[in-house]
């Protein structure tokens, strides 16, 4: 986990004191089980240099002729050391890595429809392992800022890394919390899938507000409900499976939340209904999925009665 070169980009900015968050003895200190057996498992991974890099149709990295077939075998057993892949997919020298979610298809309902991101200092909260950092630096972004504090999965973007170590696109080990605050750093931020997993999602709003510069860009996706202003539902203990899931809201209480944080324009660009055609369990995912998540007599509620799972992605701008 070598944030050296990020560090030296960061120097003399507003964003200089993540230096001692991501020194090495504050690596050390983090807490999990299987922290450093992941650590051993990335230090393990062969050396194969990639012919090439796209990431602007998909993630992938290098090609089917850049190692034998042996090779390949073995760097496959050692990718799904890293299961579950929830977020993808991913090629990685021709070896598909088949999410459980098909990020590719969240990604296409937002592109072309944001602000342009050449050229931009791009902040991706609840990151997950940087699928979305990789397509969004395929989009010719300057830097990308990554960060997710679930350790599995910032351990599958080191495993990807390894292997594209100067693309400009990280993932730091953090919750947002401990992340500098008022750094007016960022000319577009995305939280997407997050709001909904916070206690205070007025306090996730502001302080991504506070990462943005004037002017700059809020990229958001979310749970929704239907309801009217005001309205939000607090699930009593689980929301389709998932735990720690807080609120969620109406459209026009979603978009109250975001003008009383201090956002203007904002704009609803899409709404969905996830489907098993989108989040489904596969051979990098084998556990339950949303077929599981949802009542098997009514699809359009969850096990435990709720509505089922529907989103919203909007944008929203910080004032100038």
């Amino acid at each position: 986990m070598n944030y050296h070169s990020l560090l030296d980009q960061l120097h003399g900015t507003s964003l200089a004191g993540l230096a001692d968050l991501l020194s090495r003895g504050s690596l050390d200190r983090i807490r999990h089980g299987d922290f450093r057996r992941w650590r051993e498992l990335v230090a393990q991974l062969p050396r194969i240099a990639p012919s090439s890099m796209d990431f602007s149709d998909g993630v992938r990295i290098g090609g089917e002729a850049d190692c034998d077939e042996a090779a390949r075998d073995e760097l496959r057993r050692r990718l799904k050391a890293f299961l579950p892949w929830r977020k993808g997919p991913f090629e990685v020298f021709g070896i598909a890595i088949d999410s459980e979610w098909r990020g590719e298809m969240k990604w296409a309902r937002l592109d072309g429809r944001i602000a342009s991101l050449a050229g931009r200092r791009v902040l991706d909260v609840g990151c997950g392992n940087g699928y979305y950092g990789f397509r969004i630096l395929g989009r010719q972004a300057a830097q990308v800022i990554g960060i997710d504090q679930h350790i599995p999965y910032v351990m599958q973007f080191q495993a990807l890394k390894h292997f594209a170590p100067e693309a400009n696109c990280h993932v730091l080990p953090m919750a947002f919390a401990r992340f500098p605050a008022n750094s007016e750093y960022f000319d577009t931020a995305f939280s997407m899938g997050v709001l909904y997993h916070v206690r205070s999602p007025l306090d996730h709003l502001l302080q991504l507000r506070e990462c943005l510069r004037p002017g700059g860009e809020l990229v958001l996706e979310t749970l929704h409900v239907e309801g009217g202003e005001g309205y939000s539902l607090t699930p009593a203990e689980r929301y389709a499976r998932m735990p720690r899931v807080w609120f969620l809201p109406s459209l026009k209480t979603l978009e109250r939340w975001l003008q009383r944080c201090g956002f203007e324009e904002i704009e609803l660009l899409d709404r969905s209904v996830t489907t098993p055609r989108e989040q489904r369990g596969t051979e990098w995912m084998p556990f339950a999925s949303l077929d599981e998540a949802l009542d098997g007599d009514d699809p359009s509620r969850t096990i435990e009665g709720y509505p089922a799972p529907a989103r919203a992605l909007l944008t929203a701008r910080r004032p100038e």
